[in-house]
This record gives structure tokens, sequence and C-alpha cells, in this order.
């Protein structure tokens, strides 16, 4: 497994900031970029409590318009960087996108020690990594990478 480059560690901290931008409009805290490689910055916050969509995760959302915005060749040689693992339903999105490598900050495991249920309904104790696993393409994963404020977007919110 490759280690995340002094970029990625700033990448990180985009996403990290993008988290804390949907939780200050009331979404869940979770914030995810797409970097083509021309440097091309794709944006994606949560937004299924403004938009009422649970399938509004950052990382669902940032697929989306990066598929818009970017050809398919391009959108497969970006990477996705997001403030905490994507859950199994992301990882899909992430996958069917085409997309080869990711980079996360806050840890799966480490998010459901916070948080048991959203909106009453259990988490799913399932890492990115065994999603990716069972495609037939490889996907390159980075992460947990400790990032300042990466726990601490979630701190109190799932209360």
């Amino acid at each position: 497994m490759t280690h995340a480059s002094p970029a990625d560690i700033a990448h990180l901290d985009h996403a990290i900031a993008l988290a804390q931008s949907a939780r200050d409009r009331g979404d869940h805290p979770f914030g995810s970029i797409v970097v083509a490689p021309d440097g091309t910055v794709v944006e994606g916050l949560n937004s299924v409590v403004t938009r009422r969509d649970p399938t509004g995760h950052a990382e669902t959302n940032v697929v989306r318009a990066a598929a818009a915005a970017l050809d398919a060749a391009t959108l497969a040689a970006s990477v996705l960087y997001t403030s905490t693992e994507p859950c199994a339903m992301c990882a899909g999105a992430i996958y069917w996108a085409g997309i080869a490598r990711i980079v996360y900050a806050f840890g799966e495991d480490e998010l459901r020690e916070l948080v048991h249920a959203q909106e009453g309904i259990p988490t799913l104790a399932l890492p990115c990594r065994e999603v990716f696993a069972r495609g037939g393409r490889p996907v390159d994963v980075i992460g947990p990478v400790a990032r300042e404020g990466a726990r601490t977007v979630h701190e109190g919110f799932w209360v």
C-alpha cells in the first residue's frame, strides 16, 4: 500500500473542511473531492438532510458531479479524497465510476465508535476495502490517514 503524499494531505484537509461546511449547514459531517490529473478539483458535500436524500453522501455527490464534469478516461485517472472512509454504497459508486485510487482520513471503524445508528438505522460494518475486493479491477485505497479535524468534525454531532 502506498503512503499519503504531501499533496494527498492537502487534499484530505480540503475534504475535511468541506465536511465542516456540510455540518455547518445542517448536513452530516462528510466532505469529498475528486482531483483530476490536470489539477481540476470537483467538490462534494453530504446533502442527506438538506436535500432529504438518504443517498446524498459526500462521495456519491462528488462522483455524480465529477462524472458530469470529466470524461471517463480522466475520471479513471483521478483520485477521490474523502474526510471519512466511504460506506458500502459510496464504495460501489466509486467503483462503478471507474476511479482507481481513493484516500480517506477517518476510518469507518473509528466512526462506529462515535455513531451506532444514523436516524435510527444501525451503521454497516463493511470497510470499503472489502467492497472493492469483490470487484473485477483494483482500487488503491490509502487510509486511514491521521488528520486534525477528521474526528472532531463528528464529535457532538451524532447525539
